[in-house]
């Protein structure tokens, strides 16, 4: 490696450690970031070797083939310009996604993650300043719902993943020693805390995934793994249910919901909308299963359908769920495209030697299958970056030059 070589990677690590930190913090900073690194990428040459990165890793190319799916959708919609805003959202997949994979190095995942960490550490301190009244809220949050940084809807997975890692660290890093292992514990409390004075019922959700699947890496023998894992998530909700009004008025709202006779002929409640939004979508899909109806036709579509099934119901752009809109967007074949991503993840996972990256390159995926049954994450700014950002060194062939 020549000096100029080196001083380029020394450049993109030092950017990707401030993407690390700034990514659960600001979109303008992420995205000057990710710029910098696109830009110092398309000129500092070496191409051939950065082509043959991308197209011999499986993931790269399943995560480019999503893409150009909905570039090819919209050669058979009709609205082009909301298809061609649907192409915008998903760009990280043909371009940073593949980029990032390139620069990131195995001795720097270290810094990469505690960047993240620490930047979770701030958003969670801001959120109980801004719940214990000691600061004003700014941005989005509220006293009720103190998240700053970004939407509860993002949050909440955030912080899933954030405990997740920390108590990673915890269970699996005999390397660390006791003030370091106190110190990961003790923010992974907190965190968890902080997860029941918001009101992100997907992250909540999946928190509990992923503290059963920690249980699971961590023990051999799995009837011990479900016991535990058992006893604490019904610790664990059983306390906050008892101790967060938010956590117990969403709680109870869930419940009335699911139980609400009239769910399925549309009530008016978050579940009600989705249930709705799910059995419009799927008049759409039955159009048109193989190929979809085109990447920008969904809204008007669904207002058709709406029209016709449920015309007092809510109008939306998004069914609230990442499985059903690319159903009807791109058909079976989309949705085939949409979870190779997630096959060959864990494929490269579970063949991956260091702990870590093994257990971690499993729960990332398992996170974002969960959360997709709420919401379409991976047309969000914040979580499709989490999801890109970690994807960049969770699934890199270290050993491959």
């Amino acid at each position: 490696m020549n000096s100029n070589t080196f001083r380029i990677d020394q450049v993109y690590q030092y950017l990707l450690i401030a993407l690390a930190f700034l990514l659960p913090l600001t979109v303008a900073g992420g995205n000057l970031m990710m710029v910098s690194i696109v830009l110092l990428w398309l000129f500092s040459g070496d191409y051939k070797n950065k082509l043959n990165k991308i197209r011999s890793n499986k993931v790269l190319v399943a995560s480019i083939i999503f893409f150009f799916l909905h570039v090819a959708g919209l050669l058979w919609t009709e609205d082009i310009k909301w298809g061609l805003h649907i192409v915008k959202k998903m760009i990280d997949f043909f371009i940073f996604l593949p980029i990032l994979l390139t620069v990131t190095k195995k001795e720097y995942i270290k810094y990469y993650v505690s960047a993240f960490l620490l930047a979770m550490t701030i958003s969670e301190i801001t959120s109980y300043l801004i719940w214990f009244e000691v600061i004003d809220p700014f941005k989005t949050a509220s006293v009720l719902n103190p998240t700053p940084f970004m939407s509860h809807i993002s949050y909440n997975p955030f912080l899933a993943f954030a405990i997740y890692l920390l108590l990673h660290e915890v269970f699996f890093n005999t390397s660390i020693n006791s003030m370091a292992r106190f110190i990961y514990s003790f923010f992974a409390i907190t965190m968890s805390i902080n997860m029941f004075i918001t009101g992100g019922r997907a992250g909540q959700v999946v928190f509990f995934v992923m503290i059963i699947l920690l249980f699971f890496q961590y023990y051999q023998k799995k009837l011990l793994a479900l016991v535990v894992s058992t006893v604490v998530v019904a610790s664990i909700l059983f306390s906050a249910y008892q101790t967060s009004e938010i956590f117990q008025q969403r709680t109870d709202q869930a419940v009335k919901e699911a139980l609400n006779p009239d769910l399925w002929s549309g009530s008016r409640s978050s579940i009600g909308d989705r249930f709705v939004f799910a059995m419009n979508s799927w008049e759409i899909f039955k159009e048109n299963p193989l190929i979809g109806i085109g990447t920008g036709d969904f809204p008007n579509e669904y207002k058709k359908v709406k029209a016709l099934n449920t015309p007092n119901s809510l109008d939306t752009v998004n069914p609230h769920n990442m499985y059903i809109l690319v159903l009807t967007q791109l058909g079976v074949l989309g949705l085939i495209s949409l979870l190779s991503i997630f096959y060959f993840q864990v494929q490269f996972a579970k063949e991956n030697k260091s702990t870590f990256l093994k257990n971690t390159g499993i729960a990332l995926p398992i996170l974002f299958l969960v959360i997709m049954l709420s919401d379409s994450y991976l047309l969000g700014h914040f979580t499709t970056f989490l999801f890109v950002f970690f994807s960049s060194f969770l699934y890199k062939d270290f050993a491959r030059k």
